[in-house]
């Protein structure tokens, strides 16, 4: 075959079409705007301290419910046929909680509806990924997760453009004419976005007729006899190890550059905001890239120069005295965090039996918002312990992607996945199906 077949190439141009969709939430609510309107407008009457504390528990305790849901909530979609039913459940539900985020001055709400948000943006988050490895041709499963994680990069640019432009040239704090607008405009970005998805990607397995009363103790059930096979998975196992180290210093910088940046090099909101556009855009390429390292490499050696990469950004990062040199390395950091992202994605999706892919996937989602409280907390520590040093707190971070790759080692990619074929209902590719 030249290639893959139109209804193959369909099906992966509308699951990528997902992270287009979901990008604009993380990036207008999480990072850029609602953020800094939540602190400066809704919450602004408690003071900055309080204001900001308030923020973060909210995302702690949405962080925490998804830890807790995650894992039942695949296992239950794997075990009814209900991937797609649940995804679109969590689609409706982040986008509404989203579009009402705008329109609330009240406390109370807006940390009710920011939880919500979050829970059922992660929960869709978890669930898509489970029809990477199903709609993936042999072979080509890192091009795949790259070609999405790239379409997410230029999802998030969209929405973060349109929304600046509502919002204007001030802060957001500065211009709350504009916020709610944002918000609605990222909702329905999200909401549109996501239809192809729905329309065109399939629930291959058959949806059951077993009544609903029955799903939470199926899911228990499944979740019961994954602890008890699990000493069956050992790559699979380390891996997950793996991605707790890696997740933890991704969000450790991810949610920390911008603190580093202004506090370190003194860039202003406008320069931050053009720091991430910019690394918005390398991080697009850098996933492409590594996608295509991965399927012609192997994963754990493209993992591994993933994260030399982030280690040698990191330390230059810590060593730069001078803007140059800090950008230069912010640009190694956005290509790094893209790739080991994207290939991560994948790789968890070769090492999974077929029939247990939302199941895994949200063990996958629980360890990485597990690793979004650890590592960002190690980082206040050790800056709080060290003076308020954020140099030694950065590269101290680089310590996770060292023990990332020391956990790779024991990961055997061959063994892995024939290790995960050989269960009940394993993968059969797109190319040969077709």
């Amino acid at each position: 075959m030249n290639g893959p077949p139109k209804r193959v190439t369909r099906e992966i141009w509308a699951w990528a079409m997902y992270d287009f969709a979901n990008s604009g939430y993380s990036t207008v609510v999480l990072t850029a705007v609602y953020n800094a309107y939540f602190v400066g407008v809704v919450a602004g009457n408690l003071g900055t301290g309080k204001a900001t504390l308030l923020w973060t528990l909210a995302l702690g305790l949405s962080n925490g419910l998804v830890i807790l849901s995650a894992p039942l909530i695949g296992a239950i979609a794997d075990a009814q046929g209900t991937k797609k039913r649940f995804l679109a459940v969590s689609t409706l539900v982040c986008a509404m909680s989203t579009a009402l985020l705008g329109l609330t001055a009240s406390v109370p709400l807006a940390v009710t509806l920011l939880v919500l948000s979050n829970l059922a943006f992660a929960t869709g988050e978890n669930l898509v990924a489970a029809f990477l490895p199903e709609v993936a041709p042999e072979g080509k499963i890192g091009r795949v997760s790259a070609f999405g994680w790239s379409l997410g990069y230029l999802g998030g640019l969209t929405v973060l453009g349109l929304s600046l432009a509502l919002v204007g040239t001030h802060a957001p704090q500065l211009a709350s004419h504009g916020v709610p607008q944002a918000m609605g405009l990222a909702a329905l970005m999200y909401g549109i976005a996501a239809l192809p998805t729905f329309i065109w990607v399939p629930e291959r397995r058959a949806l059951s007729t077993a009544p609903p009363r029955g799903y939470l103790k199926t899911g228990f059930g499944r979740l019961k006899r994954t602890a008890d096979e699990i000493e069956t998975f050992p790559d699979l196992r380390w891996f997950l190890a793996a991605g707790f180290a890696m997740a933890s210093g991704t969000f450790t910088v991810t949610v920390l550059a911008a603190v580093y940046a202004h506090e370190v090099f003194g860039f202003a909101t406008s320069e931050l905001l053009g720091l991430f556009m910019v690394l918005n855009v390398v991080a697009a390429g850098g996933a492409f890239a590594f996608g295509q390292l991965q399927d012609r490499w192997g994963s754990v050696p493209a993992l591994n120069l993933s994260l030399g990469l982030w280690i040698a950004s990191l330390s230059l990062a810590f060593l730069a005295q001078n803007r140059p040199t800090f950008w230069a390395a912010a640009i190694g950091v956005g290509v790094a965090m893209s790739g080991s992202q994207s290939m991560g994605r994948a790789l968890l999706g070769m090492l999974t039996p077929a029939e247990r892919f939302a199941e895994f996937y949200g063990f996958w989602g629980m360890t990485l918002r597990l690793a979004a409280v650890v590592g960002p907390v190690s980082f206040g520590a050790i800056v709080a312990g060290t003076g308020g040093n954020l140099r030694l707190g950065l590269l101290s971070t680089a310590t996770y992607f060292l023990l990332g790759l020391l956990l790779l080692t024991r990961v055997d990619e061959q063994r892995g996945r024939q290790r995960a074929h050989h269960e009940p209902g394993a993968h059969v590719s797109n190319e040969s199906k077709s």
